[in-house]
């Protein structure tokens, strides 16, 4: 399973992510971001909602935004995940929100695995584990 070590993610900003002023709402950053992780784990071949059957669940432990500039409506954005770091139990992303070549946001996530069924922390799947470090 041949994922990059930087996923980019194109994404186009909607109405519904701005402000009345035509400018992305700055939690709707975050959702960007998120849906890139999402997709970069789906490059590997998993999926959320399988990993949950198998008692994995991935949750945000923490994050470090900073906004430098701002996106609006109908603009072509680019969001990126890369791994900083993986450890036994989490991943750190650094993430970033581009437009063209001109950075918008870019942030840290912290990401810990967890049992589905307790929200105790939990070790990656070492199959997924494996794939990451390769990738990296």
């Amino acid at each position: 399973m041949g994922a990059p070590s930087e996923f980019s993610l194109p994404v186009r900003v909607y109405i519904e992510d701005t402000d009345a002023g035509g400018i992305v709402y700055y939690v709707n950053y975050l959702k960007f971001m998120e849906r890139a992780r999402t997709e970069y784990l789906r490059s590997f071949g998993y999926q959320h909602y399988a990993l949950a059957e198998e008692d994995f669940q991935f949750v945000v432990h923490s994050c470090e935004v900073r906004y430098l500039k701002p996106a609006r409506i109908d603009d072509a954005l680019h969001v990126t995940a890369a791994l900083a770091r993986i450890g036994r139990a989490g991943l750190d992303f650094v993430q970033q929100v581009r437009r063209g070549g001109e950075l918008l946001c870019e942030g840290r996530v912290k990401v810990a695995c967890v049992r589905a069924s307790d929200l105790a922390p939990r070790a990656l799947p070492s199959a997924l584990r494996s794939a990451m470090q390769a990738a990296s």
